[in-house]
């Protein structure tokens, strides 16, 4: 046989062995095939070709789990809250208990998803099963979801742990966060007016997320808040204390006053008053009860602006954690695959508000019922006033590394958000949350930078991102405060004792994720009027360069607008030396 003969035999060799073990593979006659081959991470790669002629998908849609419960793999125990945030975590589980061709059996675990809205309740079962687990280790891990703003008062629970032998630990992924759904509900004229909330009565479950979107919008707009819930402060925005969100909205519902000690600069005189909630925050269904049964109130604050506030963060033992790595990776990473599933394709987030609808188990709210409040709809209440209700978001793999800070040029949002809320509580309530557990000792992102690793340089589906266009100013604002930023004299340059301020600043406006931010250069009249305004400017620019250096995708391009007014508009009189540090400021607007 001749060369070019042989070289030919050698080609069909090669072409008949490669087509003839695709089509014994393929035959599934010696590698069985996978039910849950779609659920593996790589799933969340970008397909090759286009997904289809809807724009939105942006990976394949993989079958969706069955409804049989797969009743194999590793126990543990998934507490909840009836809270639309944990679509991805619904769907990649398949039901309430984990079912066959899901993304979590194909982890090999089995969870039980149980719905529980007491947060005290939620503490104590977390002590019980770190009892549980040291006296047996094939215990069932018990897993618990809290809004990540909560978690600095959630934390008091770590006392007992450490008594148990363990402490508190995160698990490193979040399945998705609340968009609009957790919110500050109050009479209509607090948007143009928020100093018309001194005085009023907010009805809320104190020391939770909730409760925090009220503190926080109180904040930004200077507004004092009376922290006794037992007492009433004409002067400040009250408190009225419900056992839960639910209860909170029934409690405007209802209308039933209740009587406090009047309090005037911090004492008691004696004086009895009625009080009644006047506002309330809540989340979906509170806010649909409010709409439906009552009305009168409209949206002030939610977490579709202060965007960052509320990801759904689990957290477990110190002691399940360690015993069960294996399980860890398992469980983020049956997350991440149906996370992408539930953002991209209609059929999976439907299919997982199902599974919702079977957690949550209120009769009367089907699973189309925490669809349409997953995707947030604007209603007309009781009153015919239109008020938005609803509104979540799931997250992804790529989401999760910008949670946390693991993308680019990222900063981890969620250290912002933990600072922030558990300076906030423990100011507030010091005798409660005297202090609270650094987040270091409880957040380990081995995990998730072991996946990020694993994974890198493949295309990932993207994380979403916030985008703001540079000359589209704030038309509707939410707050306005004064920031006293220390500069030196005649300077735009910031003094050491600047630094406080500017981080603290920082923390607030990443948690305000979504909204723009215009910053207000003021000075005192001391000197030319000319170079006031410069150096009004200069001042402002200084500001929004720190933010912007510190981080580029907590304030892209456009987010940050700089407006100088010089000694313009005075807060205070000049004439003393008092009044002209007033009127050395910054001012930050915050709005839409």
């Amino acid at each position: 046989m001749t060369t070019r003969g042989k070289i030919v035999l050698g080609a069909l060799l090669v072409a008949l062995l490669y087509f003839g073990i695709n089509k014994v593979v393929s035959s599934g006659l010696i590698f069985k095939k996978a039910a849950t081959e779609s659920v593996l991470l790589n799933s969340i790669e970008l397909p090759a070709a286009n997904g289809g002629s809807r724009s939105n998908v942006v990976v394949p849609l993989a079958p969706l789990p069955s409804t049989t419960p797969a009743e194999k793999g590793t126990p543990v125990v998934w507490e909840v809250m009836a809270w639309n945030s944990q679509m991805a975590g619904m769907l990649a589980n398949g039901g309430p208990r984990t079912t066959q061709g899901s993304s979590m059996a194909a982890g090999g675990l089995d969870m039980q998803i149980v719905r529980q809205d007491d947060v005290a309740k939620m503490q104590a079962d977390l002590v019980k099963n770190a009892l549980d687990l040291q006296q047996n280790p094939e215990t069932p891990g018990l897993l618990v979801s809290i809004m990540g703003d909560g978690l600095p008062a959630f934390s008091a629970v770590q006392t007992q742990l450490e008594k148990a032998g363990t402490s508190l630990q995160i698990i490193p992924y979040s399945v998705g966060k609340s968009f609009g759904e957790d919110k500050l509900m109050g009479p209509k004229e607090w948007l143009d007016n928020p100093k018309g909330a001194l005085g009023k009565t907010i009805a809320c479950y104190l020391r939770d997320g909730d409760q925090n979107i009220a503190l926080k919008w109180c904040a930004d707009n200077g507004l004092k808040v009376n922290p006794d819930e037992t007492t009433y402060d004409p002067e400040a925005v009250n408190f009225l204390a419900a056992s839960d969100f639910l209860v909170a909205a029934e409690k405007y519902i209802i209308g039933k006053p209740e009587q406090r000690v009047k309090v005037v600069n911090g004492k008691n005189t004696g004086v009895k008053v009625d009080v009644v909630a006047d506002a309330v925050a809540t989340w979906t269904p509170g806010d649909v009860n409010i709409a439906r049964q009552k009305g009168g109130l409209v949206n002030i604050v939610s977490t579709k602006d202060y965007s960052n506030q509320m990801p759904n963060i689990m957290v477990t033992t110190k002691r399940w954690y360690d015993a069960h790595p294996k399980e860890v990776e398992a469980l983020m990473t049956a997350f991440a695959v149906a996370g992408d599933q539930v953002k991209s394709h209609p059929e999976a987030l439907s299919r997982a508000a199902d599974i919702s609808a079977q957690v949550y188990g209120d009769k009367d709210k089907p699973g189309a019922y925490w669809l349409r409040y997953y995707k947030g709809v604007s209603e007309a209440d009781r009153n015919g006033e239109v008020v938005e209700l609803g509104g979540s978001k799931a997250f992804n793999f790529a989401d999760n590394l910008a949670l946390f800070g693991l993308n680019e040029g990222g900063t981890n949002i969620y250290a912002a958000v933990y600072k922030t809320f558990g300076d906030v509580q423990s100011r507030l309530y010091p005798r409660e949350l005297p202090s609270y557990v650094p987040l270091t000792q409880m957040l380990d992102l081995t995990p998730l930078k072991k996946l990020q690793d694993k994974y890198r340089g493949k295309t990932l589906a993207p994380a979403e991102q916030q985008r703001f266009a540079a000359d589209d100013e704030i038309r509707q604002s939410v707050s306005k405060r004064a920031w006293n930023i220390e500069f030196n004299t005649g300077q735009s340059s910031f003094t050491p004792a600047a630094e406080r301020q500017l981080q603290q600043l920082f923390n607030d406006l990443v948690v305000a994720g979504r909204l723009k931010v215009a910053v207000h250069g003021h000075t005192d009249n001391v000197g030319d009027p000319q170079r006031n305004q410069q150096l009004s400017e200069d001042r402002a620019l200084a500001v929004e360069h720190w933010l912007e250096q510190r981080s580029r995708s907590a304030f892209p391009e456009g987010r940050v607008q700089v407006y100088a007014h010089g000694a313009q508009e005075p807060v205070a009189p000049n004439a003393t030396p008092e009044g002209k540090a007033k009127n050395r400021r910054v001012e930050i607007v915050l709005g839409n």
